[in-house]
C-alpha cells in the first residue's frame, strides 16, 4: 500500500528511475552495498515528499545524491538548494558527490562517506 504523502506520480518516478540508473549511480550503489555487512541499509531512488533521493538510509536520515551536469546550471543549484532546504527540514543530512568523482576517484568517495556514515555504523566482526 502506498504511502499516503507520496505521490502517485513521484512513485511512479521513483521506479523508473531505480530501472535506468547513470552509469554513476551504479558505482555509488555498490560503494553503498559495500556498507552493508556493518549495518547500512540504503535504498535506491527513494520518494521523500515531492522529491526522489537517489540513495537514502532512512533511519539514519542519511540521504547520497549522485549529480550531473543538470547541477551545474544556475537553475539546478537553485532546485537543489530548495530541495536540500526541504530535506534538511524533514531530518536528512544530504551528501553530494559529482558524477566524475564517483567513476573517476571511488577510493576518495568511499573513505568520505565511511567518515559521515561513522557514527551510524557498526564495526565489522571478524570471521
Amino acid at each position: 500500500m502506498p504511502h499516503s504523502n507520496i505521490d502517485p506520480k513521484t512513485r511512479k518516478r521513483a521506479r523508473t528511475l531505480r530501472r535506468e540508473l547513470t552509469k554513476a549511480e551504479r558505482e555509488m550503489w555498490d560503494l553503498l552495498r559495500d556498507f552493508r555487512p556493518r549495518g547500512a541499509r540504503f535504498r535506491r531512488e527513494t520518494p521523500i515528499g515531492p522529491y526522489i533521493a537517489d540513495f537514502a538510509w532512512l533511519s539514519a536520515r542519511v540521504i547520497v545524491e549522485v549529480d550531473g551536469n543538470s547541477h551545474e546550471t544556475d537553475k539546478g543549484r537553485a532546485h537543489d538548494l530548495r530541495r536540500d532546504a526541504f530535506l534538511r527540514s524533514q531530518g536528512f543530512e544530504v551528501l553530494r558527490f559529482d558524477n566524475d568523482q564517483v567513476v573517476d576517484n571511488p577510493s576518495y568517495v568511499f573513505i568520505a562517506l565511511e567518515k559521515a556514515l561513522q557514527q551510524f555504523l557498526t564495526t565489522e566482526e571478524s570471521p
